[in-house]
């Protein structure tokens, strides 16, 4: 008989189908999932939202009565996580998304959510870190790392080819969503000075995001619009070929779990030129195989991708010792495979 998962999270995310298909795929599954309805865009909306939260585990324990599941997973130690550690259900996979899920640093809703995530991973009979980031701030709150399972979903390499671009000129790609925490801003600054020494290059900018409107704006302002694309929002499935037309990876996130956009640019042969923070640290070494910038350094941004492109041989190491890492580490269908029959390990020790 096939076993049944509940699974708790937005299952529209991207990472969220990963891990289902994976989990399809991998270990013959079912899945049926639960999510809160509210969307979190508005203050009204947000009010609702933690309304919603309260009662839902009545919701929840209804969904496993109708559904019987035989076992709960869910994203975010600090929400959907806890929900899992409450809805009487074992076993319960629980995974920490971002480095502490502990976010924003300043709300007033902080020492709650350190107490619901202390439950969560007290109650959890797995965790998932999908990187070595998020171990450091488990073990320092004193979890039990024998529960902890150190793995990446991993991307679908088929997808995902390397194409090694020679181009004449830096032919760079952001995939990240146009919100304020990516500093698509520092990037298209970075950017407005390479154009003013006279550096030719092309600029795609993948995705959407409350700050699309701005982005365009300031490119224009810049005196660069007609060497910045937006793509706006395109099918998971066009980004592949986008990837692999690209000689330049950028990302500046402000904080970072795991980054799936990462390994899939790694993947098709872009040199990655990222902030440098713990989550990237996990992965790039500088000037090594790829670039570290300080947090909206936008001369760095600039002197580092002129560096890395006059560099034509440290680039080439870098993107196929990045290409190889990937295959290694980051492989969907044996990460995926791993994560599965872990699952199956837990409901066979519980039977």
């Amino acid at each position: 008989m096939k076993r049944k998962i509940l699974f708790l999270g937005e299952s529209y995310r991207a990472d969220a189908i990963t891990w289902m298909k994976g989990l399809k795929e991998f270990g013959d599954f079912e899945i049926c999932t639960w999510e809160l309805q509210t969307p979190n865009n508005s203050k009204l909306n947000r009010f609702k939202r933690i309304l919603e939260y309260l009662f839902s585990p009545i919701s929840i324990r209804k969904t496993i009565k109708q559904e019987k599941p035989d076992m709960i997973i869910a994203e975010r130690t600090t929400s959907y996580g806890f929900l899992a550690a409450i809805s009487g259900l074992h076993p319960i996979a629980i995974a920490q998304q971002g480095r502490t899920d502990l976010w924003p640093e300043g709300s007033i809703l902080l020492p709650f959510k350190k107490i619901i995530q202390k439950h969560a991973f007290k109650k959890a009979d797995l965790i998932h870190a999908w990187g070595p980031v998020m171990t450091i701030s488990m073990k320092a709150i004193g979890v039990d790392m024998n529960k902890v399972l150190v793995i990446p979903k991993g991307i679908d390499l088929k997808l995902f080819s390397p194409s090694i671009n020679n181009s004449a000129k830096i032919e760079a790609i952001v995939t990240r969503s146009l919100e304020p925490e990516y500093r698509h801003d520092s990037i298209l600054k970075a950017f407005a000075i390479l154009n003013k020494k006279g550096i030719d290059f092309s600029l795609t900018i993948v995705g959407n995001g409350t700050r699309l409107q701005f982005l365009k704006d300031l490119a224009k302002d810049l005196l660069i619009e007609n060497k910045v694309i937006f793509t706006g929002r395109i099918p998971n499935t066009k980004l592949p070929k986008l990837l692999e037309q690209s000689n330049f990876y950028i990302s500046m996130p402000i904080t970072e779990g795991v980054s799936a956009s990462l390994f899939e640019a790694m993947a098709c042969c872009c040199y990655p030129v990222v902030s440098d923070i713990p989550g990237n640290q996990s992965w790039i070494k500088h000037r090594e195989n790829g670039q570290l910038i300080e947090i909206d350094n936008i001369e760095m941004v600039a002197k580092e991708l002129i560096w890395s492109f006059d560099n034509v041989e440290s680039r080439n190491n870098a993107i196929l010792t990045n290409r190889k890492f990937v295959e290694e580490n980051a492989n969907y269908n044996i990460n995926m495979k791993i994560i599965a029959d872990k699952y199956h390990e837990l409901l066979d020790s519980q039977a």
